[in-house]
C-alpha cells in the first residue's frame, strides 16, 4: 500500500501553519520555562550555598549513592520478579484448560485493580501476622512491584500472542506439535520480540514506582530528598539532582531496550541457507521438470 494513501503530504500552507504552531508552542515553553526560573530566583533556590552540598564526596557517599544502591536493588529484584510472574501467569491464561486459564486471569485481574502502594502496605503490615519478624520493608516494596507490574506484564504477553495469525497455532498442531510446543516455540517467541518495547516501557514504570517505597520508609532516592533538605534546607536542588539521575537511569534502561530489540529484529529476520543451481535437490527438480526448476 503507498504510503500516500495513509498520509497526505502537507502543502505550503500546510507546512507554513506547522512552523506557525511549533514557534508558538516553543515561546509557550520558553515562558514557562523562564516563570519558573525567576520564582526560584525570587526565593534563593540557586543561591551557591544550597547547591555546594552536591560537591561534598560525603553527601553522596552518605545519601544519594545509597539511595541510588536501593533504588537499583528494588529494581533489578522486582524486575526479574515481575517478568518471571508475568510470563507464567501469561501462559497459564492461555491455556486450554480452564481449571488453569480462569484462575490464572482473576490474579491477574484482581492484582492489576488493587493500587501498588496498597499493596506494599498490605505485605508490609501482614508480616507480623504471619511471624516474620523483624518486618522487612524492602520485601514489602519488591512484592509489591512485582505483583502490580508482573499482572500488567501478564496481559501484555497475553495481548501479543492474541495478536498472531490463528493460522500459527493450527499449523503447529497439524504437525504435530502438543499446545504447550507450539505455545513455547511458535507462539511466545514472537509475542515477546513484537511486544518487547511494550514490556520495557512497563520496566521503566516499574524503575520510577520504587519511589513508592518513600512512603513506607525505604531508603532510595527519593527519600534521600528529605534528607538533604532537613540537613541543608535545600528541597528544590535536591528534587532537581534526584530527578536528573532517574532521567539518566531511564535513558540507560532506554538505551539497552533499543539495543536488545535492534539485536532480536536481526536474529527474527535473519533468513536460512538460500539454495542454488548446484544442489542437488534443485538439479533433480529441474531435470524431473518440478516446481523449483525449469521444465
Amino acid at each position: 500500500m503507498s504510503a500516500s494513501v495513509l498520509y497526505d503530504a502537507p502543502g505550503p500552507r500546510a507546512k507554513a501553519l506547522n512552523w506557525v504552531y511549533s514557534s508558538v508552542a516553543l515561546a509557550a515553553l520558553g515562558v514557562i520555562a523562564w516563570l519558573v526560573y525567576s520564582k526560584f530566583e525570587e526565593t534563593g533556590q540557586w543561591e551557591s550555598e544550597k547547591w555546594t552540598p552536591f560537591l561534598d564526596a560525603d553527601v553522596w557517599n552518605n545519601l544519594l549513592i545509597p539511595g541510588l544502591i536501593g533504588t537499583l536493588s528494588a529494581f533489578a529484584v522486582g524486575s526479574v520478579l515481575a517478568l518471571a510472574f508475568g510470563f507464567v501467569f501469561a501462559v497459564g491464561r492461555l491455556s486450554d484448560l480452564k481449571i488453569i486459564s480462569i484462575p490464572c486471569a482473576v490474579v491477574v485481574e484482581f492484582f492489576r485493580a488493587i493500587p501498588m502502594l496498597l499493596l506494599m502496605f498490605f505485605i508490609y503490615f501482614m508480616q507480623p501476622a504471619l511471624g516474620i519478624t523483624p518486618t522487612s520493608i524492602f520485601w514489602a516494596v519488591v512484592l509489591g512491584l512485582m505483583l502490580y507490574n508482573g499482572s500488567v506484564i501478564a496481559e501484555i504477553i497475553r495481548a501479543g500472542v492474541h495478536a498472531l495469525p490463528q493460522g500459527q497455532k493450527e499449523a503447529g498442531v497439524a504437525v504435530g506439535l502438543t499446545p504447550g510446543q507450539v505455545m513455547r516455540t511458535i507462539l511466545l517467541p514472537q509475542a515477546v520480540r513484537s511486544m518487547l518495547p511494550a514490556i520495557i516501557a512497563q520496566l521503566v514504570v516499574l524503575l520510577k514506582d520504587t519511589a513508592l517505597g518513600y512512603v513506607l520508609g525505604y531508603s532510595e532516592l527519593l527519600n534521600q530528598v528529605t534528607k538533604l533538605d532537613g540537613n541543608f534546607h535545600n528541597l528544590i536542588p535536591a528534587a532537581i539532582v534526584v530527578a536528573v539521575i532517574y532521567i539518566v537511569l531511564n535513558t540507560i534502561l532506554g538505551l539497552v531496550a533499543n539495543w536488545i530489540e535492534a539485536r532480536t529484529r536481526r536474529v527474527g529476520h535473519t533468513a536460512g541457507p538460500v539454495g542454488t543451481a548446484e544442489d542437488p535437490e534443485i538439479q533433480t527438480a529441474t531435470a524431473a521438470g518440478m516446481p523449483g526448476g525449469a521444465a
